[in-house]
């Protein structure tokens, strides 16, 4: 990198630290974390998209595509469940949160559980959610070490001190549009690599005669996930990843805080069927990257022997150090603090959120005042944790964007469940719902430790099955005089015209994925 490439990204820092400073008003603890419910669906779905689209994707998964053993195209299996989840979500699980007002997801549980079960929720989302996180921050801070030659220590610290500074000053709505932000400028770096690696591979032509066929395959109905080796079958991908997708947007602070601050609930429909629109023609595309650089890596020796056999990861950051000109270097940098940025801003606002709402705030005894003050003073404790626990992670998975997906798949599928039963089945009380969770918890840990066999996507499944049973049981077992919680419960009227959309681009882009090798 020169001086270009570095005040490229001297001037991005300074304009979202001046981004903080302008939201830095907010007179209230729901403006703060809510951003005074003022979003509508297009800024709400491409902030969500960009959480999404993190350095992670921007990456790992790349990596995975082009260079990873046993890798390819089947990462776009990854979005079969997406458009069935957000349907889901439309229907079933937001409208009764969202017309309730809150600002916390585990308010919810509360009101239809206990106390305890709140809190036993949101501590679970503020482990997982602080320890991935750490995972984001250490893949990045790897990368632009590699790129920017300088140690891992002072990327790690340069990343959470502004994107700290920026979301702990303006909440909601500085992350929000912060992200928008973000969104078009990682964009525009998945397409710049996308045609350079076009161009130094020589043309579509030349990448399709040498792309390894092996890697186009998306869809394997003969792999289930329940041995050695069945990794990325079409049933796991898509059972699993219903539960996972369904609890992420559904059920994840960091996720459902955006819906929250709606105008209103026909917004957060709006938001949701855009979002499962949106996410499969982004994945085609950094997928399709992936493939093209990761072929130009096969097909280059001395381009291969920079990659070091156990940290494919390091593909992406090497081909924009090697191959893009500066200014383009410092133009890449940037989108990859986007991304970076995005999904730590969107985390510290989230677990800030949930540590005032389900912690200090519970009974709303705070006074405005006092509740500003508690959720910075929250904000800064996250942003630390966070860059803390990333000098402690990296080493869970093949790939960075691996890890992040198996440590979510223990908690998702559990997660999810205890409010399936919260909102569908009213038999269920506290003491069986805290039991069902801590069960299903407990299976996937045991899942992971000593039956490696099973796919860890499925962990989202078993882990969902397995809390519901147990809520069943312990409720029908243990009698207890649960008091009246109302109508909190599933009513909603189904948007036909948008579950039809939802469902049809389910099918299109399972039947895409089936013929698209056939496309090379």
């Amino acid at each position: 990198m020169n001086v270009l490439d570095y005040l490229f990204i001297l001037i991005y820092i300074l304009s979202f630290l001046y981004l903080g400073r302008l939201f830095k008003g907010s007179s209230s603890g729901k403006e703060y974390f809510l951003g005074g419910n003022s979003f509508g669906w297009f800024p709400l779905s491409l902030s969500t998209a960009a959480t999404q689209l993190s350095a992670i994707s921007f990456i790992s998964a790349p990596a995975f595509v082009g260079l990873k053993q046993g890798g390819g195209m089947m990462w776009l299996t990854y979005e079969f469940a997406v458009p069935v989840a957000m349907l889901f979500l439309m229907v079933y699980l937001i409208p009764p949160m969202f017309n309730m007002g809150i600002i916390s997801v585990y308010e919810y549980l509360e009101k239809r559980y206990s106390t305890s079960t709140r809190i036993l929720l949101s501590i679970v989302f503020q482990i997982s959610r602080s320890f991935a996180t750490s995972v984001m921050i250490y893949t990045v801070a790897l990368i632009l070490t590699a790129v920017m030659d300088i140690p891992m220590w002072i990327t790690i610290i340069l990343i959470g001190a502004v994107t700290l500074v920026y979301s702990y000053q303006g909440g909601m709505k500085a992350v929000v549009y912060g992200d928008v932000i973000q969104m078009i400028i990682l964009f525009i770096g998945i397409i710049i690599c996308f045609i350079a690696g076009l161009y130094y591979i020589g043309g579509w032509s030349e990448f399709v005669s040498l792309v390894d066929p092996d890697r186009l395959t998306v869809i394997d109905f003969g792999k289930h996930g329940l041995t050695d080796g069945e990794q990325f079958g079409f049933w796991p991908m898509l059972i699993g990843g219903f539960f996972l997708y369904a609890s992420y947007y559904g059920t994840d602070q960091s996720q459902v805080q955006r819906l929250f601050s709606a105008k209103d609930l026909p917004t957060v429909q709006k938001a949701l069927l855009c979002n499962g629109l949106m996410r499969f023609p982004i994945t085609l595309t950094y997928c399709l990257m992936g493939l093209i650089i990761g072929t130009l890596v096969v097909t280059t020796p001395s381009f291969r022997e920079m990659i070091p056999a156990d940290k494919p990861d390091l593909m992406m950051p090497i081909f924009i150090r090697e191959y893009l000109p500066h200014g383009v270097i410092g133009i890449l940098m940037v989108a990859i603090f986007s991304a970076a940025m995005s999904s730590l801003s969107s985390t510290i606002n989230s677990l800030s959120a949930a540590t005032v709402e389900d912690i200090f705030n519970r009974k709303r005894q705070l006074s405005q005042e006092t509740y500003l003050k508690y959720s910075k003073y929250a904000a800064l404790f996250w942003g630390l944790v966070c860059i803390i626990l990333a000098f402690f992670t990296g080493d869970i998975a093949a790939t960075v964007i691996e890890a992040i997906n198996k440590i979510g798949s223990v908690f998702y599928g559990p997660i999810f469940a205890t409010f399936i039963a919260a909102i569908g089945i009213k038999r269920t009380h506290y003491i069986g719902a805290n039991a069902g969770l801590l069960a299903g918890v407990l299976m996937n840990v045991y899942l992971w430790l000593f039956c490696p066999q099973v796919f860890w996507f499925w962990w989202n499944a078993i882990g969902a099955v397995v809390t519901l049973a147990v809520s069943y049981f312990v409720s029908i077992v243990i009698k207890v005089n649960q008091q009246d919680t109302g109508d909190i419960g599933f009513a909603h009227n189904i948007d036909k015209e948008k579950g039809i959309i939802l469902a049809t681009f389910a099918l299109i882009i399972i039947i895409f994925s089936y013929y698209l090798p056939s496309f090379f």
